[in-house]
């Protein structure tokens, strides 16, 4: 099984790694900082031995990359393994926005149930199950939200149960939710954000996060 640097230290860019498994152009290697698309979050961008990586995916603790044809790694080769940092960092600062907001919808908006959710380069979204227009809640969110960035409070975060890679993000007094994405340190290098409200058909809504800076 892989072990997953970016949950131990998600700001690293660059690694040192062995190829522990080939197959054609899928691999698998000993350590890792290339996050493969969970939880909404998309995968890295980056490269294995100096070879792109087409595609990073899950595949129960392990996680399989796909990389150029003719690539020519073997067991046992020791590799570099690096990643986009601006996309990297980018998808951080929305996963979080996203989850901050999250929160704060569910404490305002009682019984509404998330039903999706998607984090690119460019923006994040949530779904929700909701029968009024959410952009109604909007002021209110986006108040305690700056709040929340401005106060630049503490992001922990750990295993819950690392036998079976359950993880947590905890902000102490706001909120402790299951995550295995990855977190940044501070609520202040989020930055802030816009919030959009889309209706993606009856009973469902929609909010688009943009970041502003």
């Amino acid at each position: 099984m892989v072990e997953k640097m970016f949950w131990t230290n998600p700001y690293l860019t660059r690694l040192d790694t062995r190829i522990s498994g080939v197959s054609g152009q899928q691999i698998t290697v000993e350590q890792t900082i290339f996050y493969a698309f969970s939880g909404g979050q998309e995968s890295d961008h980056g490269t294995i031995g100096g070879y792109s990586v087409l595609q990073a995916q899950k595949d129960g603790h392990e996680i399989v990359y796909t990389v150029e044809e003719g690539h020519g790694l073997k067991v046992g080769d020791e590799v570099t393994m690096t990643i986009d940092w601006d996309r990297r960092y980018r998808l951080m600062r929305l996963h979080f926005a996203a989850e901050i907001v999250l929160e704060l919808v569910y404490k305002h908006l009682n019984g509404i149930e998330k039903i999706g959710a998607h984090i690119a380069q460019e923006k994040a979204r949530i779904d929700f199950a909701w029968n009024e227009p959410i952009s109604s809640s909007f002021p209110v969110i986006e108040k305690q939200f700056r709040e929340i960035v401005g106060a630049d409070l503490d992001i922990s975060s750990a295993f819950s149960d690392e036998e079976k890679e359950r993880r947590y993000w905890e902000i102490e007094g706001f909120s402790k939710v299951a995550c295995g994405g990855t977190h940044l340190k501070k609520t202040g290098e989020v930055g802030f954000i816009k919030l959009k409200r889309n209706n993606i058909g009856r009973g469902k809504e929609r909010i688009d996060i943009y970041l502003t800076e």
